[in-house]
């Protein structure tokens, strides 16, 4: 049997074994196969990816270093001033730093929307912020904020990586400088030179207030199964924004070498239930006081040496949340789209729907969102250019599946191909091998179509080469398709064997049909990984072979060929979404 479990879309494991069940056509000669007789069955594997955790390229690396700025900016205009929490637990937490000893003058680094500003100008009347972010974006949301007036606040933009400091402030003139869940954004080398930058600008004996992600956070658990990792505990959010997760030693060296004692340090544990999903959420965040000074050989209190002493110091906690399933705590700083994200759930933020137009038809397709693409594993969350040709040329062309029975492989969560040959097919089946992408598809098919339409359209579970989703549509549709579309399916090379077969084994009989046509398989592609040779080789293994294909044509082939006649005067030349686009057109031998 052959058992190639994964996704046209999906980068899943496919397993070989050694029975055979989907068969090449070309057979092996008689040497070779009591060669292969006297071997003994062996399981082999073929990734499509690999299990090990590679983490991002060079290239992506410079890029996110180099494109932090938008990045933030684009979530601060995605989530405006709604993603983090209001920081009302300051005062709990350090009222302390905050009163007594007159006015006090507080720098708010990485400020983002405010969360912390609003909190701190409410609850000390005196105090006076200096506040800065390198999100132009969340500067503005600052200043735009109702609680803003210029002579509480002083909100600028500034790069503390680059950007000098005392061109905004006065040199040692800030008492308290507070840094929550933002030195985390700033790549490790870098860190540094935020440190010095406040340097110049605190005061003697000065406090740092320190709050961000600890190593062991959940967040971190999930990066790790992904190929999301910049440098060790250093990883990209879907979103391109990125997150640095803190030890105690790390964090207490880089202070130390920067001329800031630790006060107090702990790492916070907090374990957050939601019922509804079931999810148990280990949160941890480390949480520290530094003061700046220029004699780091003295000792500082006992309270902070007990904390850096061996591993990390650990302040358990335990919170449930209530049934409706929400996340609220305050003390982890978060939304709760966030924390559903720690799971590989995607928020419904991180969708958007992109209107497609295209010879009389309208679609509306919800898709992944641009800025999620690039570190989602997933292509059938988005829709490509070969989507949109193969739509376009049905639609100008009914008599490719007018009354035929159509399958799509590897719809992805648009199915367009599909939804415009359910107009004049008698039946169409859209497939994919992801589970996300095959319920979006569901949704987004749903919300386009209508009867009749509707109702001669099937979505199914199709993973390429497993044999039990195979019989599964064999049960529904007993008489096999006589066109099979695939639009970008050939990314993959480990993936071409199972395609064909499958392919192979849904496909109709070599005879013509009611309408006098013989079944075909029909890609459309960007050659990309796979060659048209291989292409060709591995499709003649299962007894397909190349009747056209478009734009060149094939040669010492009947003199009309059947492709261009579906791009002749209809100007669908005229809109091509790229002129990289292949049609390959199989027929059985």
């Amino acid at each position: 049997m052959l058992d190639l479990s994964f996704g046209a879309n999906t980068p899943l494991r496919m397993s070989i074994t050694t029975q055979r069940t989907l068969t090449p056509m070309a057979s092996s000669s008689p040497t070779q196969d009591s060669m292969d007789q006297q071997k003994p069955q062996q399981t082999q594997r073929l990734q499509i990816y690999s299990n090990s955790n590679n983490g991002v390229t060079p290239f992506w690396r410079e890029k996110y270093e180099r494109e932090a700025k938008r990045y933030w900016d684009v979530f601060y205009k995605r989530h405006q001033d709604k993603f983090f929490k209001d920081r009302h637990y300051l005062d709990k937490e350090w009222g302390d730093y905050f009163s007594g000893g007159g006015r006090k003058v507080i720098l708010e680094v990485g400020c983002g929307a405010g969360n912390t500003i609003f909190p701190v100008i409410a609850s000390y009347p005196d105090a006076f912020v200096y506040a800065c972010d390198f999100s132009p974006r969340a500067i503005e949301l600052v200043k735009t904020h109702e609680d803003f007036k210029e002579s509480r606040v002083r909100a600028f933009v500034a790069d503390l990586t680059d950007d000098d400091l005392c061109k905004e402030i006065l040199p040692s003139s800030v008492d308290i400088v507070t840094m929550i869940f933002m030195l985390s954004a700033v790549s490790p080398e870098k860190m540094p030179l935020v440190l010095q930058n406040v340097r110049k600008i605190i005061k003697p004996n000065g406090y740092v207030l320190f709050r961000d992600y600890a190593t062991g956070d959940l967040a971190q658990e999930r990066f790790s199964g992904k190929d999301q990792k910049i440098s060790d505990n250093f990883y990209v959010r879907g979103d391109g924004t990125r997150a640095y997760y803190f030890s105690n030693e790390f964090l207490t060296n880089l202070f130390k070498e920067n001329g800031f004692a630790v006060e107090k340090l702990h790492v916070y544990c907090k374990q957050v239930e939601n019922r509804s999903r079931e999810l148990i959420m280990n949160r941890r965040w480390v949480q520290a006081v530094f003061r700046f000074t220029e004699d780091l050989n003295s000792s500082s209190s006992n309270e902070a040496e007990g904390n850096r002493v061996g591993s990390d110091s650990i302040s358990p906690e335990t919170k449930q949340n209530s049934s409706n399933g929400s996340l609220i705590d305050s003390a982890i700083d978060l939304s709760e789209g966030v924390a559903f994200d720690m799971f590989g759930v995607l928020p419904s933020s991180e969708y958007e729907i992109i209107e497609i137009k295209l010879r009389g038809w309208n679609f509306k397709i919800r898709v992944l969102s641009k800025e999620h693409q690039h570190t989602c594993k997933s292509t059938g969350l988005m829709l490509w250019e070969s989507a949109r040709l193969m739509a376009s040329v049905l639609a100008e062309n009914a008599d490719i599946v007018t009354g035929k029975r159509v399958l799509e492989l590897g719809s992805g969560c648009g199915g367009i191909c599909s939804m415009v040959a359910a107009k004049h097919a008698d039946l169409v089946f859209a497939t994919d091998g992801d589970a996300l992408a095959l319920d979006l598809l569901a949704k987004n098919v749903t919300s386009n179509l209508k009867p009749p339409m509707l109702t001669k359209l099937t979505t199914k579970r199709l993973e390429w080469g497993n044999n039990d989703h195979i019989e599964a549509i064999k049960e529904e549709n007993k008489l096999g398709f006589d066109v099979i579309i695939g639009t970008d399916v050939t990314y993959i090379p480990g993936a071409i064997l199972p395609l064909f077969a499958t392919a192979r084994e849904l496909i109709t009989s070599g005879e013509s049909n009611k309408y006098g046509n013989v079944p075909v398989l029909i890609i459309c592609h960007i050659f990309r990984r796979v060659d048209e040779p291989s292409l060709l080789s591995a499709a003649s293994q299962f007894g397909f072979r190349l009747a056209d294909k478009w734009p060149a044509g094939v040669p010492n082939e009947l003199s009309q060929s059947i492709i261009s006649k579906w791009f002749s005067g209809n100007g669908l030349m005229n809109d091509l979404p790229s002129t990289a686009l292949n049609i390959l057109l199989f027929r059985l031998e």
